[in-house]
């Protein structure tokens, strides 16, 4: 993570401020308010720059919609992580043809990693033609300007070179501390009560800043922040998870117990072909370490069933790490081959239907422990935040523990946003059933 990123310049930043009021004029003189649709495919980060195109939007005039139906503006944010993903992407974008001969003046357009992936670009050049912008993570600070030039009509707009990318607040990729801290003491001022630090290994944090600082360094700094509120992080990466991390989680009041820890193979020779740069005793070293520390904290992971090369012999590892670590949740793959990456270049004699067989075997005996470990919860009283409603007349609110365990309850709406003591009462393998006290 040595490469830099350009500083983008406010006159910049309020050049692309003009291209948002000029759309927000052509959109005043429509018989009504027109409406925008942000899809998100992918991670976190995906969320977080949709959240930005939003607001791009509703500053030149858009009213968001629920809804590609009647959307004026459709975006769509992808991840290019598997190649499953990909084709349904695809299938969704291909979709979108019915609609915009319905509505020729709708305006489509497709954005995130997958737009920077040279095939991709290719197919919707040649087959995705009612596809009308096209732009890759880089280009998201300048969304304004780009649509803007397609309301001018100058033909379909692709900004697709790979790059580094940008921030559109005139700020470096790799963001300074006190930005970091600024943004969480503005947000617990607005009154959030649930705060995410997003990275792609998050526990990395620091190694390029060239100062004294290191992620737990700035864990313990954003505890310290006035308010009542708790802070999550994702995802780590194993190498970087360390015993000083897992002392900062312990001690700091705001800092959730819970940690997704992506193991993604049980078998050394495995993650070594994986390039994963730690090895099975390693890994269940650092899951020692952590509970030691903190008995019940959450544990979450990714595994990947069928990497090319596994045996039958290394998927049986992997099994017996999820039986000896007993994570309360796992988020399970089959191995997706991607174009140009190494992988895809190995030899895989293991069939398909051999590698079903050994996912399902997974699932199984992951819904076993986490139905095993929600039963731990009966009887207990849990410090949850409600963050929504349900659409389930008999537990009309679902809550959240500090571990980020999903609890239904039932109560008044205007909980929600609120922290509030539940009383766990029965539990299925996948959420906890509780009674506010």
């Amino acid at each position: 993570m040595n490469r830099t990123t350009p500083v983008i310049p406010q006159e910049e930043i309020r050049r692309q401020r003009e291209y948002c009021a000029q759309i927000r004029t052509l959109n005043s003189r429509l018989p009504g308010t027109p409406a925008a649709y942000v899809d998100t495919y992918g991670c976190q980060q995906n969320e977080a720059d949709s959240e930005l195109i939003r607001g791009m939007l509703a500053e030149m005039g858009y009213e968001m919609t629920d809804t590609d139906k009647d959307a004026d503006v459709i975006v769509i944010n992808t991840c290019a992580i598997r190649e499953h993903a990909e084709q349904r992407v695809l299938g969704n974008v291909g979709a979108l043809v019915h609609g915009k001969r319905r509505n020729p003046h709708q305006i489509i357009c497709l954005c995130g990693c997958m737009a920077q992936e040279a095939h991709v670009v290719q197919k919707l050049r040649q087959s995705y033609r009612h596809v009308d912008l096209v732009f890759g993570p880089h280009a998201l600070w300048k969304f304004p300007e780009l649509l803007y030039r397609v309301y001018l009509r100058r033909g379909r707009v692709f900004e697709t070179e790979d790059s580094d990318g940008a921030i559109a607040e005139g700020l470096p990729v790799r963001r300074e501390p006190e930005v970091i801290l600024k943004e969480i003491r503005d947000l617990v001022e607005q009154g959030y009560k649930d705060i995410t630090l997003l990275g792609q290994n998050v526990n990395s944090y620091g190694k390029d800043l060239g100062e004294d600082i290191d992620f737990p360094t700035l864990l313990e700094r954003a505890d310290a922040i006035p308010g009542e509120f708790l802070l999550r992080f994702m995802t780590s990466h194993p190498k970087d998870a360390t015993e000083k991390l897992f002392d900062v989680m312990a001690r700091c009041e705001k800092v959730a117990p819970v940690i997704h820890l992506p193991f993604q193979s049980g078998n050394t020779r495995v993650l070594q072909a994986m390039n994963r740069r730690y090895t099975r005793e390693q890994y269940l070293d650092k899951v020692i370490a952590l509970r030691a520390r903190i008995p019940d904290v959450v544990l979450t992971s990714d595994v990947i069933v069928g990497f090319p090369g596994e045996t039958t012999q290394e998927f049986e590892d992997t099994l017996s790490l999820v039986e000896e670590v007993r994570f309360d949740a796992l988020f399970t793959f089959i191995y997706s081959p991607r174009k140009g990456t190494p992988a895809a270049q190995l030899p895989d004699p293991m069939s398909k239907e051999e590698k079903a067989a050994n996912f399902n075997r997974l699932v199984e005996v992951q819904n076993r422990i986490s139905l095993e470990k929600h039963q731990a919860y009966i009887g207990t009283v849990q410090r949850c935040l409600v963050d929504g409603e349900s659409e389930d007349p008999r537990n009309n609110l679902n809550a959240r523990t500090p571990g980020g365990r999903l609890v239904h309850v039932s109560g008044d709406p205007a909980l929600v946003g609120r922290f509030v003591d539940v009383k766990i009462v029965d539990c299925s393998t996948w959420a906890l059933f509780g009674e506010l006290l």
